[in-house]
């Protein structure tokens, strides 16, 4: 069997090859490790039979649903997921098979209501279920500590003890544990009755993850993250530097710089002449704004990150010319730049 397990930071994810067959899978993929992923897969001469998540995750982007669509191959979740690009559902018992591989799914909710755990030969993929030293949280959208409690003590904890512990997250940097290994020195887990572990779980107080909004959002729906919008952006539109911008106001060159900050912030300091027009309004004034469509059009904001956004929107708007400042007015007036009031 070939086997990697990729970090991200304290998520992990999991590619399995059978080297007969030339097929593998990719389990709970993140969205910044798809590159890496396509080497892999290279590197081993495998074809990726089936993407899979593990649960709907809320502290890190998914890269199931970009992975499938680019590579045409199936996202498997089970079948509560709410994600609606999954194009294979499990129900509990079911099996996938790779190459000579056999994967079978084991609906484990209480983390999130379709979590669920993929056992394979002498290894058990926990997903957020059980973690090293720990275990899923259960306040978190469609967490139960109940069921968890029946996933762990009448569920997995019942397999063989020496099965090999791989989780969806693992903030203790150890790899693996066993069943035996969590039963014996997890915390969490020496709570054994029913009423002190639901207990325990509802008085945790876990700070929120730093991307909840945004993770659950994008990976329930199928929507795009914001570094997606912005990297999309960026590779439609070219930039100007702060240097090449201050040169070409100074000398006057017919050259328009929209500024599409709020207008408190546009009247405390903008570039000397620049045009004011709001990212809001930008398409709703833009004929009115910019009669020219082959005018030389630069945008401004604070960060570079909006006026990104402003730019590629006009150039689909047919203002080919257009461009972003790189770094903003923050950098531009870091930079001891010229500025204007009004």
């Amino acid at each position: 069997m070939i086997f990697e397990q990729i970090a991200t930071g304290g998520c992990q994810s999991y590619l399995i090859g059978c080297p007969d067959g030339c097929v593998a899978a990719l389990i709970d993929p993140e969205i910044r490790q798809i590159d890496r992923y396509r080497g892999s897969l290279a590197r081993g001469g495998l074809t990726l039979r089936y993407v899979i998540d593990t649960h709907t995750h809320a502290d890190h982007f998914s890269a199931a649903r970009e992975i499938g669509a680019s590579l045409d191959v199936p996202v498997v979740a089970h079948r509560d997921s709410p994600a609606p690009y999954a194009d294979l559902r499990l129900q509990d018992g079911d099996m996938l098979v790779v190459g000579t591989l056999k994967m079978q799914a084991i609906h484990t909710p209480g983390h999130t209501r379709d979590s669920m755990c993929l056992l394979m030969g002498d290894r058990l993929f926990t997903g957020d279920t059980l973690l090293i030293g720990a275990t899923g949280r259960t306040d978190l959208p469609t967490g139960d500590p109940e069921a968890l409690y029946d996933s762990l003590f009448d569920g997995i904890l019942k397999l063989d003890p020496a099965l090999k512990v791989f989780p969806a997250h693992d903030y203790k940097q150890k790899g693996s544990s066993t069943i035996a290994e969590e039963l014996a020195s997890n915390p969490r887990l020496q709570k054994r009755g029913r009423a002190e572990f639901v207990e325990m779980m509802r008085q945790l107080n876990l700070t929120a993850p730093t991307h909840l909004t945004e993770a659950l959002r994008t990976n329930m729906t199928g929507g795009k993250t914001v570094a997606q919008l912005l990297a999309e952006a960026s590779a439609k539109i070219p930039f100007m530097s702060l240097a090449e911008l201050g040169a070409r106001v100074a000398r006057g060159r017919e050259i328009v710089v929209l500024d599409v900050r709020e207008r408190d912030a546009y009247a405390a300091g903008h570039v000397p002449g620049a045009r004011h027009l709001p990212r809001g309004q930008l398409e709703l004034r833009v004929n009115d704004e910019l009669p020219d469509p082959t005018a030389r059009i630069v945008t401004v904001c604070e960060f570079g990150k909006i006026s990104t956004l402003a730019a590629a929107t006009l150039r689909d708007l047919g203002f080919l010319r257009s461009a972003a400042l790189d770094g903003g007015m923050k950098a531009w007036r870091e930079s001891g730049l010229p500025l204007e009031a009004s």
